[in-house]
């Protein structure tokens, strides 16, 4: 029986909330994340530490194909390798000077991002397309528990409307947050867009609801 390794990609982010020369703090099972699109398109995921400093690298800057940390501007390109140290123009910068970079899957409009190394492509979604993410305070279980629904490897298929939909959950950086991404039929109307955004929020407010409901139990 052939290995499923679709539980080794997280979903971190749709591809329309990740625009050109952009950064992105994420969560995945061992690690903070800064996940960056270049100026060329690419999408690279680094560990959200710089080595000098300690910042984070999602609060930093992207210029053309280099992340550059915020504080000092230390810059690292897609392979992790430190480019440049403002402060030292001069300076190459050693081969050990380097951020632990993460495998980064683009597929079906959605950003995956694994901390292994086995082979195996991230999930596929077609005929699904990315309307909008949200976090939320409850579990991605509380969440199928209000869809009746069924909860695979963070997955929850749903019917807004009798449209075919689909959350897509992980934890955020933000302990006790999930992340849930919601993808609808390509080629959804306006109309069906709204209705599913609605339907979006209303399901958050449940969830949310329902988790107050368990504590004060």
């Amino acid at each position: 029986m052939q290995k499923d390794f679709s539980a080794a990609w997280t979903p971190v982010a749709l591809s329309a909330d990740l625009p050109v020369a952009y950064v992105i703090p994420a969560r995945i099972e061992t690690a903070d994340v800064a996940v960056w699109r270049a100026e060329d398109g690419t999408v690279s995921a680094v560990a959200d530490r710089c080595p000098h400093r300690g910042m984070r690298l999602s609060h930093g800057f992207v210029r053309g194909e280099a992340l550059s940390c915020i504080y000092h501007g230390w810059r690292y390109g897609k392979t992790g390798h430190c480019l440049a140290i403002p402060a030292h123009p001069g300076l190459r910068p050693p081969e050990a000077i380097r951020v632990t970079v993460y495998r980064v899957a683009e597929r079906d409009g959605v950003i995956w991002v694994s901390a292994t190394e086995e082979p195996g492509e991230a999930p596929a979604h077609e005929g699904f397309t990315g309307l909008r993410s949200i976090t939320l305070s409850a579990t991605a279980e509380t969440l199928a528990g209000c869809l009746n629904s069924a909860l695979r490897h963070g997955t929850i298929d749903w019917k807004i409307d009798e449209m075919k939909a689909r959350l897509l959950t992980t934890p955020s950086s933000e302990e006790g947050i999930l992340l849930a991404h919601l993808l609808i039929e390509a080629g959804a109307t306006q109309s069906q867009k709204r209705s599913a955004s609605i339907a979006l929020e209303a399901l958050r407010r449940a969830a949310e609801a329902a988790v107050k409901q368990g504590e004060a139990a």
